[in-house]
């Protein structure tokens, strides 16, 4: 069965953006310092004109965009413009949205509002890849719905201070204790890559 992996870029201190993050500003102040790594082709920074450095980056990156389905959540949905309606090659995009607007998503997308039925319908439409999962709302969501399967997280070397966190500030930002078992450590420069099982466990 296809697995659902969250990829995320990170700090140190747990940050995926700095504060006022918005759709001119994704990666709010300070925050593109997680993604510096990165070069786009075309000037954009659609995810299909992404370009790294070093060969480590390169597997990591060739793993996302080698998915069958991308879920995400909302606002990252909203702040990326949509990505146009094509996240890559025309796979299918689940936007997990507490109400559904009138309108449709654009493109290869559509909005879902049941977490499990998010999680169903990407497995289903990515076959046997994985589906890449996107935003910390999203990631959380799937967490506490146990459809998380495996973390890739790339922790770069900064400590940002303020801005948005994968797992928030509080314990009600997750679903209690929660296990991980690791899978891969790759060494690229300036940052590891980190790759996590999710295993489960109790509050």
């Amino acid at each position: 069965m296809s697995r659902i992996v969250l990829c995320m870029w990170m700090s140190v201190d747990g940050f995926i953006a700095g504060p006022d993050d918005g759709p001119e500003q994704g990666l709010g102040v300070g925050g593109e310092r997680l993604h510096d790594f990165l070069a786009f082709d075309d000037g954009g920074d659609h995810p299909t004109s992404a370009r790294t450095r070093d060969e480590v980056g390169a597997t990591v990156m060739a793993e996302l965009m080698g998915s069958g389905a991308v879920l995400t959540g909302r606002r990252t949905f909203d702040f990326a413009g949509g990505w146009g309606g094509d996240h890559h090659d025309g796979v299918p995009i689940f936007v997990l949205t507490r109400s559904a607007p009138a309108a449709p998503a654009t493109g290869h997308a559509r909005y879902v509002t049941d977490v499990r039925e998010a999680a169903a319908l990407a497995r289903e439409a990515a076959g046997d890849r994985d589906v890449l999962l996107h935003g910390a709302s999203a990631a959380r969501a799937c967490l506490a719905a146990g459809v998380l399967d495996e973390m890739a997280l790339q922790v770069v070397p900064v400590l940002l201070g303020q801005g948005r966190r994968l797992f928030g500030d509080g314990p009600d930002e997750l679903p209690g204790h929660v296990e991980l078992e690791l899978l891969r450590t790759l060494d690229g420069p300036g940052m590891v890559h980190l790759r996590y099982r999710v295993l489960g466990g109790g509050s």
